[in-house]
């Protein structure tokens, strides 16, 4: 039996309407309905934020991923390991121009050693950005849990990966996760190409998100 389709929602506060109060709401609501269906992870990545800003939407988030007691819901921060440690955070997502996972986790484990923070994981979940077979190739030796890869079809101001250099990307040792204009029309199509999982900010944050997990793990 193939494993589960790995999921895996990316936030974007600003694409939800209102002032910033009502845009947190939103994504705080949003988290609930994520954590409520069984995704995978959520990468807090509100990149605007200052870091006291950032460490408080990361607990509210925290908190509320465990009002599902059911939930198995990870939560990552972007590129900020310090945040991820100070609220208990799962791991920390890393760009690919941050440091390598290896010194992430090592950072991590100073951290978490803190009588403050002994609550934190010994151990963190390190996703990578990665945008060609390359990086992927290093992340998987530098010990990632899994690599994001795109854009695939489409973002703003950068050239599509396309399918076959997924599929290259796929051939690492590590799940990679396809990210990049994936909908439900074209997520198959990742998974055919070896993809471990999809990755999105739109397609979670814009749909009903149990009707999305029950057509992507269907």
């Amino acid at each position: 039996m193939s494993a589960p389709c790995i999921l895996y929602y990316i936030t974007d506060r600003s694409a939800f309407p209102g002032d910033e109060s009502s845009q947190r709401h939103h994504l705080l609501e949003k988290i609930r309905e994520v954590a409520h269906a069984g995704v995978d992870y959520i990468q807090l990545r509100e990149k605007d934020l200052s870091t006291r800003e950032l460490e408080s939407l990361a607990r509210a988030a925290m908190a509320a991923i465990r009002e599902c007691s059911q939930s198995r819901t990870a939560l990552l921060i972007n590129s900020r390991t310090d945040v991820a440690v100070a609220v208990h955070a799962a791991g920390v997502h890393l760009r690919s121009s941050d440091i390598n996972p290896r010194d992430a986790t090592a950072l991590w484990r100073r951290g978490a050693g803190a009588p403050a923070r002994e609550l934190s994981p010994r151990d963190p979940v390190v996703g990578v950005s990665c945008h060609s077979p390359a990086e992927v190739a290093q992340a998987a030796a530098s010990a990632a849990a899994f690599a994001v890869f795109g854009p695939v079809f489409e973002k703003k101001d950068a050239t599509p990966a396309g399918l076959n250099l997924l599929k290259e990307a796929c051939r690492a040792h590590i799940p990679v996760l396809a990210l990049g204009g994936i909908t439900l029309a074209n997520a198959r199509s990742c998974l055919a190409a070896g993809a471990a999982g999809i990755a999105a900010i739109r397609l979670f944050q814009d749909n009903g998100i149990s009707a999305v997990v029950k057509q992507l793990r269907g």
